[in-house]
């Protein structure tokens, strides 16, 4: 589920404008996992939870407010089940250092009672190049800020913090000032890729501004990173749903932007050439992407602002029943103009015809089609700043209604007049902000289309050439001549 819940879901007192929750319960263990990436960073972290009263249904979560502004995508499901818990921010005082939020959990819990709980939640724009500025053969180099303890409105007995990095080659990592006392052993280990913070014990509710201002340390890491830091500045999907060609078409426009350190001094073609020759391109080069684009797609097209592009490779796969299992791809292996360095634009127009009978379903009962678009095309490790959706519909769809997998930021239907349209069609637009590879899925859109829609369009190119040829033969009878012979 996504960073926000349905106010219905405001129950068991959470509407009360309490700072943090009391006794209720114990963190017997939080371990918190960091996976260090580009313009993404994933964090999970494993609450044990121990009740102190009987039935209580709802725990609460806590994330420094530095960490939520970050914060894109929030997801709680207990450990080992596939399930998502409904989720619901919890009001507190203005000057919190803390954003609070609560779960209802799957079931009552008795006293001394246990629940693991796992909280995994998406970071954007987490991350910052470190030098600033690179040459086409440096390393890539990327800097990571996070806060040192876990904070909880319950007591924690032991907590850790693991920090991962892709790459063995961590510069350097901070070891904090007065985190002794909570501290079982070392205060910081290093492992292989792993940056291990504690065991820390004895930890007292954390999320008054006491504690936080009193014991909250900040940690750095520095480390490199082997994949470029990819960015979407924005995205415009243009979805449209033809019935008399029994066709979707979906067309992108992006702006991608390469986010490494920005390239010091001017670029060499030579030197690119090289590193290409010997297979030693330095990470924070675009020279292409790896996009999986739907099964049974045909006319595909891609150009950028100089035109069509044909450096890439198109391998397509023919459609997949709607109740197969089968999970199957086209694969599109695009190849810029120009290789992408860090600091870098590149603006580009792809766009794909697919059957609409892979999208679209009819139900026969309330007369009404249902089709399923894509919220955007995943690339790979990249995050999209901003984001819209408008998906257009047949002319005279009517009882449209939408539903989009995660709330956005705007809804709004409006009217789209395109070539051969009287009245317009019905178009849906969304726009989504920070959308990261957990925002997938499908908006689906459900509308009806009476036979009378069906042949508006007929009946207009019919109307169209009668018109015409009524034009011609009244014109052929008309004489504008001044002096007749």
């Amino acid at each position: 589920m996504a960073r926000w819940a349905s106010l219905s879901w405001l129950i068991l007192g959470l509407s009360s404008p309490l700072v943090w929750a009391g006794p209720a319960f114990e963190n017997s263990a939080i371990v918190r996992t960091v996976d260090l990436g580009g313009s993404l960073v994933h964090v999970t972290t494993t609450y044990a939870v121990r009740a102190l009263e009987a039935g209580q249904t709802a725990y609460q979560f806590a994330l420094a407010n530095d960490e939520w502004k970050k914060t894109s995508w929030t997801e709680v499901k207990v450990k080992g089940q596939q399930n998502t818990l409904p989720l619901v921010d919890v009001p507190q005082a203005a000057d919190s250092d803390a954003h609070l939020f609560a779960v209802t959990l799957p079931r009552n819990l008795a006293v001394n009672d246990t629940i693991h709980l796992v909280l995994d939640t998406v970071q954007t724009h987490a991350t910052y190049p470190w030098p600033e500025k690179a040459g086409q053969k440096d390393p890539q180099l990327l800097k990571y800020d996070a806060q040192l303890f876990i904070l909880s409105p319950y007591q924690t007995q032991v907590q850790r913090t693991k920090v991962k990095s892709s790459s063995p080659n961590i510069i350097s990592y901070t070891t904090p000032e007065g985190a002794e006392q909570f501290a079982k052993d070392e205060v910081v280990t290093k492992s292989g890729t792993t940056l291990t913070y504690g065991p820390y014990a004895n930890i007292d509710p954390s999320v008054g501004t006491g504690f936080v201002r009193k014991h909250q340390k900040s940690i750095n890491v520095h480390y490199s990173y082997d994949y470029p830091v990819l960015e979407v500045k924005k995205l415009q999907r243009f979805a449209e749903i033809s019935h008399w060609g029994s066709n979707l078409n979906i067309e992108d426009k992006i702006e991608l932007r390469n986010s490494g350190p920005a390239l010091k001094g001017h670029f060499s073609r030579i030197e690119h050439q090289s590193s290409g020759f010997y297979h030693s391109v330095s990470p924070h080069v675009v020279n292409s992407l790896t996009l999986h684009l739907p099964a049974g797609i045909h006319d595909a097209y891609y150009y950028d602002l100089n035109g069509n592009v044909s450096t890439s490779r198109l391998r397509t796969v023919p459609s997949v029943a709607k109740n197969s299992k089968a999970n199957q791809y086209s694969i599109f292996e695009m190849r810029p103009r120009y290789p992408v360095l860090g600091g870098w634009n590149y603006t580009f127009t792809l766009g794909w015809d697919s059957p609409l009978a892979d999208s679209v379903s009819y139900d026969s009962k309330e007369e009404k089609y249902i089709v399923g678009v894509p919220v955007w095309t995943l690339i790979p490790g990249a995050v999209v700043n901003d984001a819209e959706v408008k998906i257009v519909l047949p002319e005279g769809a009517t009882d449209v209604q939408f539903i989009s997998p995660f709330p956005s930021l705007s809804e709004e239907i409006s009217t789209h007049v395109t070539y051969l349209d009287t009245t317009g069609r019905p178009a849906v637009s969304l726009d989504y902000k920070d959308l990261t590879d957990k925002h997938t899925g499908m908006i689906y859109v459900s509308y009806k289309v009476p036979l009378s829609a069906h042949l508006k369009k007929p009946v207009a190119v019919a109307a169209a050439f009668f018109s015409l040829f009524f034009f011609a033969l009244t014109a052929r009878r008309v004489d504008l001549r001044l002096h007749k012979e």
